[in-house]
């Protein structure tokens, strides 16, 4: 596949920069569509990005899970209606979209690593919410890739990690969960995955995750380690911790289905996490 004109919604993201930089790098031309100026959950907004583009990519979504809790209304408009009319309007223009989900459509309670056939259950408004997008992105008929990514940080956003470290810094203690399992996925690894699967127009649902599995606390201690961090840090139990949202303790994904369609192997884990970490 030659080069392609590519609609990026939601493109000055954590996720979204580096995906414009991929797709950059393999010779696409991406149009940045995000606040202020564009708002997918405007229908004249989505339409002309549809029009005007070879393909979508929609990174745009209301990711904020414990605020989700008392806006369900707003992360449904965003991650579910708005997802589903843009699922229409490439129906009715032709076009591929490639979307992304999330590991909190399941609740966590399965005892081996998700494939892409589970049932999904979300215990929170925001895994409700993405969820919700899912199914009325399919329910659209358009042609899609769906990628349900997991535990994303990434150079261009806060996340887990920034925060994690942006504490320590401050010399107090930090407790950590021990009991919600899962793998670190560098945003950097997950835009080089969907470049490989948009220059295929691949279709359908898809797990992607750093391979390798681990506790919550045991990255932390892991960045600690690289770090040279001395705050002291201690495991507790997700009961413990105060959140507005119940979270997944295993969000464990098998990625042998998106395996054979990426141009790499998928790192390890620490292999990413390293590197971050050495640019912070």
């Amino acid at each position: 596949m030659g080069s392609q004109a590519i609609a990026l919604l939601g493109g000055r993201g954590m996720l979204g920069r580096d995906v414009a930089a991929a797709c950059e790098g393999r010779g696409h031309k991406v149009r940045i569509y995000d606040l202020p100026e564009f708002d997918i959950t405007n229908e004249d907004h989505l339409r002309q990005a549809v029009e005007a583009t070879d393909l979508v990519i929609n990174c745009a979504a209301y990711t904020d899970v414990d605020k989700a809790e008392s806006h369900a209304e707003l992360a449904q408009r965003v991650n579910g209606a708005a997802v589903g009319r843009l699922g229409q309007l490439a129906c009715q223009n032709g076009k591929w979209v490639l979307h992304f989900s999330t590991d909190f459509v399941f609740d966590g309670r399965l005892g081996r690593p998700y494939v892409e056939a589970d049932r999904p259950n979300p215990i929170n408004e925001y895994g409700k919410s993405k969820l919700a997008g899912e199914v009325l992105l399919r329910d659209s008929g358009c042609s899609h890739c769906l990628v349900r990514l997991e535990w994303t940080y990434g150079r261009h956003g806060r996340n887990f990690i920034t925060k994690l470290v942006e504490q320590a810094r401050t010399g107090q203690g930090l407790r950590v969960v021990e009991d919600q399992v899962g793998s670190p996925t560098a945003t950097t690894e997950a835009a080089k995955a969907i470049t490989d699967l948009l220059e295929q127009r691949a279709e359908g649902l898809f797990h992607f995750a750093s391979a390798g599995y681990v506790r919550r606390y045991d990255r932390a201690a892991f960045v600690w380690d690289r770090l040279g961090l001395e705050t002291e840090l201690k495991p507790c139990r997700t009961s413990d911790y105060p959140a507005r949202a119940a979270r997944p303790l295993n969000s464990r994904f098998d990625c042998r289905r998106i395996a054979p369609l990426l141009s790499e192997p998928i790192a390890p884990w620490q292999q990413p996490l390293e590197h971050f970490l050495r640019e912070l």
